[in-house]
């Protein structure tokens, strides 16, 4: 089963869950950017699923070179859901080190709105990124592709649920998983919340290599990105930090400054414009 087929199958939950937070809590909507963040949900599946079909024969390749037989399980997928995630918090935590990565994932910082649709909000161009290339460990150790793409779905589902003003802290579940409280932290651009609380579905990855930050009452979150692009125009929104990459990378001298400006930590295009 795809990552857009289990998605789709669960987007009428997601559009239930919209609808009661728009109804309840509609201050926290923009209409436009919420049109654009559906837009790009629209962009980002389209892209993965061309990804994933032309991708898989390589996957299948490469899960021929496995080095153990791991059967399909209860168990295995337990075990291959947790792997996942603590790929996933490296993956996330690169994203935003890396210039290169956060060329795509700050689409998904780049709204100013916090709401259940902001998780709708990502970049055709993660494929082109190489998100991809952080799953090859797991099918190298023997789990299936088909596998290795459920368990990425069901942890991309969960954090739909995360994206959320409306939900404040959840006693003891807070020490264990991801939750809109953590994750209100890590679409922050305050000082002390700025590239912090990485996690997927668990936050013991963000406690356990020293990137957690606690919400604090008395520090409301200000969303968006360092330098606000103001723009609702998807095509802008997807390609103008590529655009400034592309730009300051040709105009870097020699290959060493090329390289530090593709992978070194990312500059906001907004603020050089």
């Amino acid at each position: 089963m795809s990552i857009e087929t289990i998605l789709l199958m669960l987007s009428p939950i997601f559009m239930i869950f919209i609808s009661y937070e728009f109804i309840k809590h509609g201050h926290y909507y923009d209409i436009k950017d919420s049109l654009a963040n559906t837009a790009l949900a629209l962009m980002h599946q389209g892209a993965d699923a061309i990804a994933l079909l032309l991708l898989m024969p390589f996957f299948y390749w490469l899960y021929g070179y496995r080095l153990f037989d791991i059967e399909l399980s209860a168990l295995s997928v337990f075990v291959a859901f947790i792997l996942q995630d603590f790929l996933y918090y490296w993956f996330h935590k690169a994203s935003h080190h890396i210039h290169w990565l956060w060329a795509a994932h700050i689409v998904h910082h780049s709204s100013t709105k916090m709401n259940f649709t902001t998780a709708f909000r990502q970049s055709l161009m993660y494929p082109i990124a190489g998100m991809w290339l952080f799953w090859m460990p797991m099918i190298l150790l023997g789990f299936d592709p088909i596998t290795v793409f459920t368990v990425v779905a069901l942890n991309l589902a969960y954090q739909f649920f995360v994206h959320t003003q409306t939900v404040k802290k959840l006693g003891w579940f807070e020490k264990v998983f991801n939750t809109p409280s953590h994750h209100r932290v890590h679409h922050a651009i305050n000082k002390g919340y700025l590239d912090k609380n990485f996690a997927g579905v668990l936050i013991i990855w963000d406690k356990l290599f020293g990137t957690y930050a606690e919400e604090e009452a008395s520090k409301p979150c200000k969303y968006g990105i360092i330098g606000q692009l103001n723009s609702n125009n998807p095509l802008t929104i997807t390609f103008h930090q590529w655009a400034y990459l592309a730009k300051t990378t040709l105009n870097a001298k020699g290959l060493k400054a090329k390289l530090k400006v593709l992978f070194s930590y990312p500059t906001s295009a907004v603020n050089h414009k």
